[in-house]
């Protein structure tokens, strides 16, 4: 059940920062953006304190995941330290693809992770 819910926090995070992002065309266009960059940022602050919470097993199991690109990112965010350009637009364009990508593959392997009993 835990996994699960990490889960699904992690994916609804992913999927608002694409739906906000699906019309950019660059980082600039991002960053001219105050609204939408902190709608972003606070989807990743989201996804970075959801990641740093998942079990050592599950951790493990993500051995792919840049995690220290994840917690520099959720440190910056979370003392609202500036600039944070370079991560944001690094999390953006490679941590969320990634690791959306990485945690659906370990739910397709191993779906008894994810169910809601375990």
């Amino acid at each position: 059940m835990y996994h699960r819910s990490l889960f699904e926090i992690v994916m609804e995070a992913g999927k608002a920062i694409g739906l906000l992002t699906l019309e950019m065309q660059d980082e600039e266009e991002l960053f001219a953006s105050p609204l939408t960059l902190r709608a972003v940022e606070a989807q990743l602050l989201i996804m970075a304190h959801t990641l740093g919470n998942v079990t050592p097993v599950l951790h493990g199991k993500l051995s792919q995941v840049d995690w220290n690109g994840w917690a520099a990112l959720h440190d910056k965010l979370r003392r609202g330290v500036q600039p944070r350009r370079e991560e944001t637009w690094y999390a953006i364009s490679a941590l969320v693809p990634q690791t959306l990508a990485l945690l659906r593959e370990l739910r397709r392997r191993q779906p008894v992770w994810f169910e809601t009993g375990y």
